[in-house]
């Protein structure tokens, strides 16, 4: 049996080599269906495992608490597409923060109040739409950050102070140093007193970059802003080992808290993602099904090729029925050609995919996203689309006529 496939391999990598331009543009409509899901792959392992990294970072004794939303999967979706803000009515208040404090086993706790605004510095530099994060002093220590220079927010201070990110701050200022100067938010004017060390990494589970984002006290931002929601309370646990029971007091406290509404999810360990998941998703899944035409596309490319190939050598399939050759033997040698046509176009789509994805690391925070998953779902797809596309050339060449096969060539 190994000498046969041996034999159909041959015979077949000869008819492919007898016809090489047209064998490797029919490999290329393969590798580009291949390279499309390899990279679609790649870019969302790389964001899982960039989320997860920073959720290891931080410590596995990390707990967050969102709003969550009763809304079907596609009204969630049509919400993220259409409005600026994720969570339109988080019901996340900093009474809840209070709240969570007071628990037994909880370490620190911070709030995350985004608001999008126009910052004013003191030379009359503005930027429109700059990130405004309200929190507290906690912050720091469990995102287990650190200052490039001065100190962090302190709640007790008379004077409205600010934390700025180092982005935000050449922005605004023209250097990353701008300890004492000033800065104007709706109408209130803030100190800065520090200025976050760099952290890069635009791509998180606060959906914020906090490079370019500035930070003041929740308490502060909500005197300013009445229509301020919280999207996001952190929480640090004393231990690792009382993550689930802290999860389960936090929960019954906010439950008890709001009168029985539990509209709001607490999440730990592995279920932290980024809070745009859900989109991130369903635009990978578009991509895919993108990818998967193409991948037919090249699939309908390999039956052409391999039905034209039956069409030439007709003449040689009646030759070799005519010397003992089975149906069995002539369906298998051209199913053999059509999956290395198959595999062939495979492997050039993995090397095409990687490419593309190193290259598209020069331009975006993610990093190639290398697994074996990866490999055994390439090897798998192309094998398939070999299998698939090639059955039907290749039962048309094996029940063809041997009578008149020999006469086709005369």
């Amino acid at each position: 049996m190994a000498l046969l496939l041996r034999t159909h391999y041959e015979l077949a990598k000869s008819s492919l080599k007898r016809n090489r331009t047209r064998s490797f543009l029919t490999c290329l409509g393969i590798s580009i269906g291949v390279a499309s899901i390899i990279l679609i792959l790649s870019l969302m392992g790389s964001i899982s495992s960039l989320v997860s990294t920073q959720v290891s970072k931080v410590g596995s004794n990390l707990i967050v608490v969102r709003p969550s939303s009763t809304r079907s999967t596609v009204d969630s979706i049509v919400t993220e597409l259409t409005s600026s803000t994720q969570y339109l009515k988080s019901n996340l208040t900093l009474k809840d923060v209070n709240t969570i404090s007071k628990i037994e086993g909880v370490a620190s706790v911070s709030p995350l109040a985004v608001s999008v605004n126009s910052l004013k510095g003191e030379t009359d530099t503005v930027v429109a739409s700059a990130t405004v994060i309200g929190t507290n002093s906690d912050f720091l220590k469990i995102q287990n950050l650190s200052l490039k220079n001065g100190t962090f927010l302190r709640e007790e201070s008379e004077t409205p102070t600010a934390v700025i990110g180092t982005k935000l701050a050449n922005a605004l200022f023209g250097t990353a140093e701008p300890i004492g100067k000033a800065i104007t938010l709706l109408g209130q004017r803030f100190i800065i007193i520090g200025t976050l060390a760099e952290v890069d990494d635009p791509i998180n589970f606060n959906n914020v970059d906090l490079d370019a984002s500035l930070f003041v006290c929740a308490s502060d931002l909500n005197n300013i802003d009445n229509s301020l929601q919280i999207q996001q309370i952190n929480i640090r646990t004393e231990n690792t080992d009382t993550l689930a029971e802290t999860s389960n007091k936090i929960s019954e406290a906010l439950i008890a808290s709001k009168s029985g509404d539990n509209n709001f999810v607490v999440l730990s360990g592995d279920e932290i993602t980024h809070p745009a998941g859900s989109l991130l998703s369903i635009i990978s899944g578009i991509l895919a099904i993108v990818a998967g035409i193409s991948l037919v596309v090249g699939g309908i490319g390999i039956m052409n090729i391999m039905l034209v190939s039956v069409a030439e050598r007709t003449h040689e399939i009646g030759v070799r029925k005519a010397i003992g050759a089975s149906t069995g033997n002539i369906l298998l040698q051209f199913l053999i050609e059509a999956l290395i046509l198959s595999l062939t176009g495979g492997l050039m789509g993995l090397i095409l995919g990687y490419i593309l994805s190193f290259l598209l690391c020069l331009v975006t925070p993610f990093n190639p996203f290398i697994s074996w998953q990866i490999l055994v779902i390439t090897f798998v797809v192309s094998f398939i689309t070999g299998i698939v596309f090639g059955l039907y050339p290749a039962i048309k060449a094996a029940h063809k006529n041997p009578i008149y096969s020999l006469k086709f060539w005369a």
